[in-house]
């Protein structure tokens, strides 16, 4: 049996992964998390994965498998990131309220040369939210360590996201139906 390493310190993906049953430790070491400028957006959340997913190849057996994933929200083609405060993620659930955005999930998981590489995109419309039902949201939560400023797991998703199309734990980080398959084809 394979020791599968989890090359993330995202308590969802965590969770999504006992959720789904899998066995896992986690092994973390601090990766930029850049990308080439010309790099299409559809490609920039595996380029990150990826490398968060060879930093710790480096450092496992070589019969381990590494999973890593990372994820952006997308709005008008313009990579919306984490938060760096209160006002800055007001701002952002201000222009994703009313609005439909894209998330994409890229995963990246090795065994040896071997590797598996996809991304997952969900699109989320939200509903007219006010200032005031977002400040609260911000106040409470402090999403400042999710991309757009936001989970849909918490408060805000549970009354402000209108629709999703497609898979929902995506969203929270992790498509873990297809990771599941992907770490069979891997084993």
């Amino acid at each position: 049996m394979n020791n599968i390493i989890l090359a993330s310190q995202s308590p969802r993906r965590r969770q999504l992964l006992e959720w789904a049953r899998i066995d896992f430790t986690v092994q973390v070491l601090p990766t930029e998390e850049n990308y080439p400028p010309y790099l299409p957006i559809d490609e920039v959340p595996v380029h990150i994965a990826r490398n968060k997913c060879l930093a710790v190849q480096q450092v496992c057996d070589a019969g381990d498998i590494v999973l890593a994933a990372d994820t952006v929200v997308v709005l008008d083609d313009i990579i919306i990131g984490k938060p760096a405060g209160e006002e800055e993620a007001v701002r952002t659930l201000l222009m994703l309220s009313r609005r439909a955005h894209r998330v994409i999930t890229g995963v990246v998981i090795r065994k040896g040369d071997r590797e598996i590489a996809f991304a997952d995109t969900t699109r989320v419309q939200f509903h007219p939210l006010t200032e005031a039902q977002i400040r609260w949201y911000v106040q409470q939560y402090q999403p400042y360590d999710k991309a757009g400023a936001y989970a849909i797991q918490e408060w805000i998703g549970v009354v402000g996201i209108q629709s999703v199309s497609g898979d929902f734990y995506n969203v929270m980080g992790l498509p873990v139906s297809r990771v599941v398959q992907a770490l069979q084809q891997l084993k």
